[in-house]
């Protein structure tokens, strides 16, 4: 079988590296800037040994594949002898790429430096997003946060530089915006230290969202660990048209799996409705996959996509793929484990929420919902833009209608913000006029980040507690997220609906029916949106933004002062004394939802991202402590006092006392930030006891040498009280599928005896011995 290898030197016709690509079509000038595509010298399209491993597993199978499984298993290490069962076995991966984001990478890249390695072994990017504050406007705001945020910055690029890892400036864009523009491709399996990392899979690729020690595996050269995905199908059928969006996809499908339902498993779209998708719109759709829970979304291969490559300069590739397009799509005859139906002509237009991305309302009920539960009417800020929805297609769609608003003499009469995706989209929106209607119609373009998607917001419009509704083409909307303030009802929805909604400036507007006033008197409606897929004269890149390794940084330095707040050298974690955890104390037991947001909170606490010490004051401090019903309020076991959470637990480790926490459903739901298991690991717990986790979280607690459990009976939770005792007995001979005991001891001296499931497997096991999966990695090097 033929190895179908890409070189640098096709991919980027001896223009050198990091160069841009040059794409001249009939319509486009000898002037016009150019599109781009960066690749790395060791990046290259390796479909020989896709197939190879492909066919090991299929003649051991003995059956058809689904399209995950041919990407996940193409990347096995040892497809001779892997054991693969959909569910429950583990499988050790070789990913092609890493990149991360900002705020993660910080830690990410402290954790590499203590790994000792001189370099990354595969190609790996940084990108500089997730700190920049939405403020006054794009260029104010972007040269705002290279002053504050210089030493972090120079930090990443520093490290970056040494180790071997492209630097994508502030300015650049949302991480996920640059990867689909640059880097995902058909069959490529890529980690991301972001969770809507799977926003690739609208190229047909297999990105999965991780913490930074899973990055750190992967960057080292070592076998990335992922249990085997279970498989959903979604079959979509008929045709998208009319006000309906990709964005109505997901939104519908997180109505019918719930936040929780797609944990373990991959979700993938296949039917003749793929068809009237675009490549950013498939990139929707898998981006916000991250809100069930799902390890990661995929499309299958087809002319969407290679258009979308030879428009972002990866012609070569597309090629390559339309060769070798049976590795790219679903075998026939494949089974899923669930599959859910969508008919697309019957699909309507959807918006979710409030506070959870899973409550979903079709677009013409959710005024009558809103009037039952007292959500307020008034829309006081529409965003569109984020990593989910700021394609050239999603902003060509928000101008058209702003246009027809324009016309009549109107504008917004909410306030409307826009974020564009990456420095290419900015750049194409402003050349293709579509800026100018966005800013006359009222709306701000704001900096190419992610901003108040993840809280990065200076809201000035309301006061904190003012009770209030905005809606975003964002993907979460959790309590507090966009701009800290726990009285703001979020709802996630398309850029069309957000526009109309700024628009008409009322929840209660749906444009498919009702009518709009233009200041003449007239009653008009909105005519359905309407956006090229794709610039007519190719994309503009806008400035250069990216800077490449050099092929040797032994030399350089990077260093991390003392004095800094922002930056901290990492110092190991404690190994496992070889004993049972006895007398743990109950430092919270969290009532209800309980995300990465409640655990280690974003906006401003982003800043501390590099400095353990400093973030963790942020531990659980979003929680609700089920003996009082407060946040960030707990009693002090020790003293008899109440104090906030981080501070309690500070406490309890100053004075030798190690503790546990007890949670929920779906602990640990939402962002990839390991921050939520280092924070609890610094400040010296040792075990979390809940229902059941999120995928990412409970993986980043056991790579940090915490223990999660969950309750063999979900009622147990209902046994512990906020002032018990709990040992864990059984760590002597902890091995994978044996349960663990957890013996709860109340203050009146009784006692209760629990059984404690856990997912460890033996490697697993080896770094909840050694302290952290980082300490055995050491290890393993000596």
């Amino acid at each position: 079988m033929a190895t179908y290898c890409l070189t640098v030197a096709r991919l980027q016709l001896a223009l050198g590296q990091g160069a841009r690509r040059l794409h001249v079509s009939a319509a486009f000038n000898a002037k016009a800037k150019v599109s781009m595509s960066r690749f790395e010298p060791t990046s290259y399209v390796n479909y020989g040994k896709l197939r190879s491993n492909i066919d090991i597993v299929k003649k051991r199978l003995n059956r058809p594949l689904t399209l995950s499984e041919k990407n996940v298993y193409g990347h096995l290490d040892d497809p001779h002898n892997q054991e693969i069962d959909r569910g429950r076995t583990y499988l050790r991966l070789h990913p092609d790429r890493v990149a991360m984001q900002d705020a993660t990478a910080q830690m990410a890249m402290l954790q590499f430096i203590s790994s000792g390695l001189p370099k990354v072994a595969v190609p790996s990017t940084i990108h500089c997003d997730h700190l920049i504050e939405a403020q006054i406007g794009g260029a104010k705001d972007l040269a705002r946060a290279k002053d504050i945020n210089v030493e972090v910055y120079n930090f990443l690029a520093s490290a970056g530089a040494k180790y071997g890892v492209g630097f994508w400036k502030p300015g650049s864009g949302i991480i996920h915006q640059i990867i689909l523009e640059n880097y995902a491709y058909p069959g490529v399996m890529l980690i991301g230290t972001d969770s809507h990392t799977p926003n690739g899979g609208g190229l047909g690729s297999i990105c999965i969202g991780v913490g930074g020690a899973d990055a750190v595996d992967v960057m080292a050269g070592i076998p990335w660990e992922l249990k085997c995905p279970n498989v959903i199908g979604v079959n979509l059928t008929g045709r998208l048209s009319g006000w309906t969006s990709p964005k109505d996809v997901i939104l519908k499908v997180a109505g019918i799996l719930t936040v929780k339902g797609g944990t373990g498993a991959i979700v993938e779209y296949y039917g003749p409705g793929v068809d009237s998708i675009s490549c950013t719109g498939m990139a929707t759709i898998c981006n916000m996959g991250a809100e069930i829970g799902a390890t990661t979304s995929v499309f299958p291969y087809n002319h969407r996509m290679k258009t979308y490559m030879e428009k972002t300069g990866r012609g070569d590739i597309a090629a390559l793929s339309d060769e070798n397009i049976d590795l790219l799509v679903p075998d026939e005859g494949c089974e899923y484990d669930q599959i859910i139906h969508i008919n697309l002509d019957e699909l309507k237009p959807h918006i979710n929420g409030p506070f959870t991305p899973d409550l979903c309302h079709p677009v013409s009920e959710v005024g009558a919902m809103a009037k039952k539960h007292g959500w307020p009417l008034e829309v006081k800020v529409g965003l569109i833009g984020s990593c989910t929805n700021s394609s050239y297609e999603d902003m060509g769609r928000a101008a058209s209608l702003a246009k027809q608003a324009l016309d009549k003499g109107m504008k917004c009469k909410s306030f409307f913000n826009i974020s564009p995706g990456s420095e290419q989209i900015r750049a194409t929106i402003e050349r293709d006029g579509y800026s100018k209607i966005l800013n006359d119609v009222g709306g701000v373009v704001m900096a190419n980040a992610c901003g108040p998607c993840i809280g990065q917001w200076d809201r000035q419009d309301i006061k904190k507690g003012d009770k209030n509704t905005i809606v975003t083409s964002f993907n979460r909307n959790f309590t507090a997220r966009n701009d800290a303030n726990p009285a703001t009802h979020c709802f996630v929805t398309s850029p069309e609906i957000v526009t109309a909604m700024a628009i008409a400036g009322t929840l209660d507007f749906d444009p498919e029916k009702d009518y709009l006033t233009a200041p003449n008197g007239e009653k008009w409606k909105l005519e359905p949106p309407y956006g090229d897929e794709l610039p007519a004269l190719d994309f503009d890149p806008g400035q250069d933004t990216y800077q490449h390794p050099p092929p040797d940084g032994t030399a350089l330095r990077v260093d991390v002062s003392p004095q800094s707040n922002r930056l901290q050298l990492l110092e190991p974690f404690d190994k496992w004394s070889g004993k049972d955890l006895e007398d743990l104390q109950v430092l919270i037991k969290v009532k209800g939802k309980c995300t990465t947001d409640h655990i280690s909170a974003a906006g401003p606490w982003l800043k501390f991202r590099g400095h353990l010490d400093n973030i963790s004051n942020n531990m659980l401090i979003g929680a609700v402590n089920i003996e009082n019903d407060g946040i960030n309020k707990l009693k002090n076991l020790l003293t008899g006092e109440y104090g906030g959470v981080p501070d309690v637990a500070r406490h309890y480790k100053a004075n030798g006392l190690s503790w546990v926490v007890v949670g929920d459903d779906n602990y640990g739901e939402g962002s990839s930030r390991e921050h939520a298991a280092l924070e609890p690991r610094h400040l010296g717990g040792r075990v979390i006891i809940v229902k059941s986790f999120a995928r990412i979280h409970e993986t980043n607690l056991k790579k940090q040498g915490m223990i999660p459990l969950t309750f063999n009976n979900p009622s147990d939770y209902d046994k512990i009280r906020p002032d018990d005792k709990i040992s864990i007995r059984g760590l002597k001979s902890f091995i994978p599928g044996t349960p663990l005991t957890g013996v709860v001891k109340h203050r009146d001296g009784s006692e209760e005896t629990l059984q404690l499931n856990h997912t460890f497997n033996e490697t697993q096991i080896e770094w909840f011995q050694a302290g952290s999966a980082l300490n055995r990695m050491k290890a393993l090097q000596h």
